[in-house]
């Protein structure tokens, strides 16, 4: 009598709860990946070939698949944890062994790396001296967040727009007689007709106050008026600003001419703009190149209402403390500063794999990449099939568990079928046995 195809399916199906049991007990494991079962029918070798009356001599367990599924997306309270919507694995490392994982369960340690529980560093691309993020690199390399202040920026540095500003000037007001108020008083409100202020910074992040005076002329035609405009830094006196042309020009429709180019962006004359930088200690309010500190009124109008300011823009700003930090869609971790700013410090690297059930696991969530799973392709979210990242989420377990627990139930009843094939082949033998 065989006992062999019996104790094949107790074996088999042993195998099988170990899978499902390791599925239900993952259930709530974030990043994890649930598993099946392959079996394979096993035949004993002959001679003379297989037959009709081949017997086979049982099963066994062929290999075991994870699923590389997608898991629902859940939101945390911690920013770095991240959740990837789609394909794609983090790429951390440790002690110079790299691993892959989709369990986004970050933090920052005392070092300022970006490390899971396990303290993997996660790896990404870095600027470079000039602040890009090159991600054209073969390898990335780990995540150091630097808790160094944000460099202060001037208002007229060489890579910033210049300030703008957009206002509404009251055409009902009357304009200044220029014989009696040929420049502006900051002191005498009746040589202006309106003044507004705009604080600017210097390169080493100090404010400055820049207050606006706005004249309407008194030599407006009947269907145009025409404002100058003076400023004032930190109290000096008010200087004109110059044009391409007159200063404000406003058509009968209250608007500012659209062309050419520049045609509304007054600037402050470079003796003025010198005398301003040399009472800063040595800072500039620009890149330290060029004194052309010039103000952008596209937009203006002309309009009968109160003189008002609708919009105030400029680029600079004084150095700021690093608050938190944050990861985008597309993988760019960014530092949020107490001054408002934020700067681009990483960005997440994104791995793929031409055959991702080649992986082998290492537990904890981890996979090495072996010769069946090829060799890792590195890039960034949103690249290829890579998937996007959602921040301040993670991604849940992928186990169905009432599917689970239905193939509990079925491997049970198979493991007590097949424990009854061997009771029903020992009664037989015993059968045998007492034949006198």
């Amino acid at each position: 009598m065989a006992f062999q195809q019996g104790l094949s399916g107790l074996n088999a199906s042993s195998k099988a709860l170990d899978v499902v049991g390791n599925n239900v007990a993952n259930s709530s494991t974030v990043g994890f990946k649930s598993s099946s079962a392959h079996f394979a029918d096993v035949y004993a070798a002959s001679l003379g070939g297989g037959g009709a009356s081949q017997v086979g001599i049982g099963t066994a367990l062929s290999s075991v698949f994870q699923q590389f599924t997608q898991g629902n997306i859940t939101t945390t309270n911690n920013t770095l944890d991240v959740a990837i919507n789609g394909s794609g694995y983090y790429v951390v490392s440790r002690d110079g062994t790299d691993a892959y994982t989709r369990n986004g369960q970050f933090h920052l340690d005392n070092e300022g790396y970006i490390v899971n529980d396990q303290d993997y560093k996660l790896l990404g691309y870095l600027p470079n001296a000039s602040g890009v993020i090159d991600s054209s690199g073969e390898r990335p390399e780990e995540i150091q967040i630097s808790t160094a202040n944000i460099e202060p920026q001037a208002t007229w540095a060489g890579d910033v727009s210049d300030p703008k500003m957009v206002l509404n000037l009251d055409s009902s007001e009357d304009a200044i007689d220029s014989a009696t108020y040929p420049t502006v008083d900051t002191t005498n409100p009746l040589s202006y007709n309106y003044s507004t202020s705009m604080t600017v910074y210097d390169s080493k992040g100090n404010d400055h106050k820049m207050t606006l005076y706005f004249v309407k002329s008194d030599s407006a035609t009947s269907d145009s008026e025409e404002w100058s405009v003076s400023a004032s830094l930190d109290g000096s006196d008010a200087v004109e600003l110059e044009g391409t042309g007159s200063p404000l020009s406003f058509d009968s429709n209250g608007a500012l001419p659209t062309t050419p180019a520049g045609v509304n962006v007054l600037t402050v004359p470079a003796a003025t703009a010198t005398l301003w930088e040399d009472s800063l200690s040595g800072a500039t309010l620009g890149d330290g190149t060029s004194t052309t500190f010039s103000i952008d009124f596209s937009g203006t109008t002309n309009f009968n209402g109160d003189s008002t300011v609708n919009s105030m823009t400029q680029g600079g700003f004084a150095t700021g403390t690093l608050t938190g930090t944050s990861i985008s869609s597309d993988g760019t971790v960014l530092g949020n500063y107490s001054n408002g700013q934020s700067k681009a410090l990483a960005q997440v690297s994104l791995a793929t794999f031409a055959n991702s059930n080649g992986l082998s696991n290492m537990g904890n969530n981890l996979w090495q990449a072996t010769s069946t799973s090829g060799e890792a392709k590195y890039g960034v979210p949103g690249e290829g099939v890579r998937g996007m990242l959602q921040s301040a989420a993670v991604e849940e377990s992928n186990v169905d568990l009432t599917a689970e627990l239905v193939n509990m139930i079925t491997l049970q009843r198979n493991y007590q079928a097949s424990a009854q094939t061997i009771k029903t082949q020992d009664q037989i033998m015993q059968t045998l046995v007492n034949l006198r």
